[in-house]
């Protein structure tokens, strides 16, 4: 039980007790003046029953102001619970852009770097077929320079001998 519940029955058991002790008192009728007339009523009565209508009043406009706050709590929540929705949606659109973005830039890298492979491919062959070129060359001019010094000697052989 909250503090505040139980201040109210504090409260109200101790006007119980009041009016119980004092019931002959608050029952003994008095003239009372109603400003146009004049009627004979306990007094205590009638302040007892202003009391409990006050009471009552306070009681109404206490639940009054916490249906009003329930409401506007439930409110606040399902507006709550919109926006949030709406930024998860946002949220997972912006991954699935990222996502798209990401693939479109790993495709243009993939392509890009085949394109590189074919380059270096292309490139290596020339050079390959360029080196071999130039090794045939260099056996044929090697191959030209041993004829050559093979005859010089044959010529010096046959010269000397």
């Amino acid at each position: 039980m909250s503090l505040r519940s139980l201040l109210f029955l504090l409260v109200f058991g101790v006007l119980a007790a009041f009016v119980l002790v004092n019931w002959g008192a608050l029952n003994a009728p008095t003239t009372l003046s109603l400003a146009f007339a004049q009627v004979q009523a306990p007094l205590g009565i009638v302040m007892l029953g202003f009391v409990v209508a006050v009471t009552v009043l306070f009681l109404a406009y206490i639940v009054y102001l916490q249906m009003s706050g329930l409401l506007e709590t439930r409110r606040h929540g399902k507006e709550l619970q919109t926006q949030r929705t709406l930024a998860d949606q946002a949220e997972a659109s912006r991954f699935t852009e990222l996502r798209g973005f990401l693939d479109g830039e790993f495709a243009r890298l993939g392509q890009r770097q085949a394109e590189l492979d074919a380059a270096l491919r292309a490139r290596l062959d020339t050079l390959e077929r360029q080196l071999k070129l130039d090794i045939e060359q260099q056996g044929n001019s090697l191959s030209a320079f041993v004829g050559e010094l093979g005859e010089r000697i044959d010529r010096i052989e046959r010269g000397g001998s």
